[in-house]
């Protein structure tokens, strides 16, 4: 995977893994798999990389939030998410609902790969690199947790991707 970087609109650096053409394959095919799986059990307040939803629907949910009456709203972005996920709690939810060891074998190498910067490969102990197609289904995989939380509690949110705005 090689190692890219472009800058953010608040100054600072998104360091995105680009995947070779195989492995982009490769891990699209397993991101098919993980959508059959996962998707329809997502929040419906999840809006991010998600089939058949957008950034304007998530925009769209919070104006009716607000046409409804909630005049509070919190915005959280979860910082530096994508380059901190834990490996091993990532691979413990998808044990839980994939049963087959290769897949399960193939992300794990996934997230493991590494990085190549100026032509020298850097180890990565967590994280899920963004810029391949597995990524943010990864991202959905690790806040759908969080989702139901919040639900259970109560809450009215939109979340896309690391950002979430709560209403109230």
């Amino acid at each position: 995977m090689r190692r890219v970087e472009i800058s953010k609109p608040d100054g600072g650096v998104r360091l995105l893994g680009i995947p070779t053409a195989l492995d982009r394959l490769i891990q699209q095919a397993i991101a098919q798999i993980l959508n059959r799986v996962y998707n329809h059990t997502f929040s419906d307040s999840s809006y991010g990389f998600r089939p058949g939803r957008s950034a304007k629907d998530a925009i769209k949910a919070a104006e009716a939030y607000i046409n409804e009456g909630y005049t509070w709203v919190v915005d959280m972005d979860l910082e530096k998410f994508f380059d901190r996920v834990n490996h091993n709690i990532i691979m413990s939810k998808l044990e839980k609902r994939i049963g087959d060891k290769r897949v399960l074998k193939l992300i794990r190498r996934y997230l493991e790969s590494g990085v190549m910067i100026n032509g020298v490969k850097v180890s990565t102990e967590e994280g899920t690199p963004q810029g391949g197609p597995l990524s943010p289904l990864l991202a959905n995989i690790m806040l759908d947790e969080l989702d139901k939380e919040l639900e259970k509690r109560g809450h009215k949110f939109c979340r896309y991707a690391d950002d979430c705005h709560f209403s109230n």
